[in-house]
């Protein structure tokens, strides 16, 4: 966890890989439906090939949040997971005061945290390096949210975050990367990117139907 401080000392703050933060996740990762965007989808899908992955990675930026809440509330009997980004948050801050006002006991809600639009360039996110992401997720009305800025405080308490009752939000501090835009073409060698948002869909939703 981190106490409130400024932009110039945050900056400076230690920060984990992307492995660091998906690695442990996919190690405890069961039946989950897992939800990634932007820049955490090529990293998920190196991974987990898990037929209930699932890549909200096209134009519709800042609503895979959203989509996993109708997934859990559709399916309450089966945990549900979002690897959402900072600057995708950004763009849809009011649906935390939704998924906190519906209850998803299923859901878990990560922020990837690395102050930048990564995928476009690495621009700053606005207000990078002084939003408090957690913060605002417990004002929203989240029963429980959390940061991480330490690689082994973040290993060593996934396993009773993914215990909780939800809506859970944990933001994770991640040093800036250099992933590329996500494509659907059929030469993609992430294989849930390849074919069309549609077509994504269809697959999740016949997983989910043979796995009932």
């Amino acid at each position: 966890m981190f106490d409130h401080l400024s932009s110039l000392t945050f900056n400076f703050e230690p920060m984990l890989t992307q492995h660091e933060f998906l690695s442990p996740l996919a190690a405890r990762r069961t039946d989950q439906v897992i939800v990634s965007t932007m820049s955490l989808v090529r990293a998920w899908g190196r991974l987990s090939k898990h037929e209930l992955d699932f890549a909200f990675a096209d134009s519709a930026m800042g609503h895979a949040q959203s989509l996993a809440l109708g997934i859990a509330l559709a399916q309450p009997q089966r945990g549900v997971i979002c690897l959402n980004g900072d600057g995708s948050m950004l763009m849809s801050l009011g649906s935390l005061v939704t998924i906190a006002q519906c209850r998803a006991r299923n859901l878990i809600l990560f922020v990837a945290q690395n102050n930048t639009y990564e995928v476009t360039g690495n621009q700053n996110i606005p207000g990078a390096g002084a939003v408090d992401f957690h913060e605002i997720a417990l004002a929203c009305g989240f029963p429980h949210a959390f940061h991480f800025n330490d690689a082994r405080e973040y290993e060593n308490s996934l396993d009773k975050i993914m215990q909780l009752q939800g809506p859970v939000f944990v933001s994770v501090r991640l040093e800036p990367g250099a992933e590329p835009p996500p494509n659907r073409k059929q030469t993609e060698d992430t294989p849930y990117l390849r074919g069309s948002l549609a077509d994504s869909v269809h697959r999740l939703k016949e997983a989910l139907r043979n796995e009932a």
